[in-house]
């Protein structure tokens, strides 16, 4: 596949969540890039894998989904990514991330200028950057990415961050996603001050010169504040089965749809709707009818 013009882009961890329901393909970045490309925009993920057999069925796996896997690099020596995942209360994921692997060692191509210099958009965590090569790489795509929306969604996994690098990537995005707990970490590792939600974003948008940030709460729906708007979208009810990936489908789905046109409220209010659906489904990837989402 070529890449497409104007496309969003994932930037970090593709690999296999191991649930207790079986394997499934997962990575923040990439559930992202599968979220949007099932709501109909050209998107592509950005990663490296294994010279393995699960790097092989990685690949296999996006051509079935009619994804790209042109910018997967190969590791020769380091395995394809993978994460245990355990199930708690509320379907909430536990997460044991296995260490040095392939995503970790993601490097700049030159065919990067194209791609990012083109994109619409793009997304990026903190895992990917928990080495240093992670971190440039990371760095250089934001670079390259001049006129896209760069969106961090801040993904704080285990130990696998520091505040360097929360803050360098804060200043990087025009759009940070978090949620509730992470909201609360952020409060120590940068000393935000510790009031409601409203105040404590508000500082946070402030310092790191962000236009929106958004703060999902799992059942309780998501917070949403920009300079001129603060909303509040409640949750929607459905038996949840695990909560793998639906904050990765709500940045999906938000970004999408203010693409679009659609306003702030109209966008949350479609990603809240997505993030639901996957919650009611194993893994963060299951396929959804967009027509089911509308209305």
């Amino acid at each position: 596949m070529r890449p497409p013009t104007g496309a969003i882009v994932g930037v970090g961890e593709v690999l296999w969540d191991l649930l207790p329901s079986g394997r499934q393909l997962g990575g923040a970045p990439f559930n992202f890039v599968f979220h949007c490309h099932q709501l109909g925009h050209p998107a592509v993920i950005v990663s490296r894998v294994g010279r393995d057999d699960l790097g092989r069925e990685i690949r296999a796996s996006l051509r079935e989904r009619q994804l790209n896997d042109a910018y997967l690099q190969d590791d020769p020596e380091r395995a394809t990514g993978t994460v245990r995942v355990g199930i708690g209360a509320g379907g909430q994921p536990e997460f044991t991330i296995t260490e040095d692997v392939a995503y970790d060692h993601l490097s700049p191509e030159s065919r990067w200028d194209t791609l990012f210099g083109q994109s619409v958009a793009v997304c990026f965590g903190t895992l990917v950057q928990r080495y240093a090569i992670g971190r440039s790489a990371v760095q250089i795509a934001l670079s390259l990415a001049r006129n896209a929306l760069k969106i961090c969604d801040i993904n704080l996994r285990q130990e696998f961050y520091d505040r360097a690098t929360v803050e360098a990537s804060l200043h990087a995005c025009r759009w940070v996603k978090l949620n509730d707990s992470e909201l609360t970490v952020l409060q120590s590792l940068l000393q935000l001050p510790y009031e409601q939600p409203s105040a404590t974003l508000r500082d946070l948008r402030h310092r790191f010169h962000i236009e929106l940030a958004c703060m999902t709460r799992g059942e309780q729906g998501c917070f949403i504040q920009t300079e001129d708007e603060e909303i509040v979208i409640p949750g929607e009810q459905v038996q949840v089965v695990d909560t793998v990936g639906a904050g990765d489908a709500f940045t999906a789905g938000l970004l999408v749809k203010t693409l679009e046109g659609c306003s702030i409220v109209e966008a949350a209010t479609f990603a809240n709707r997505l993030a639901a659906r996957v919650a009611a489904a194993a893994g963060g990837t299951p396929r959804i009818e967009r027509a089911d989402l509308e209305g």
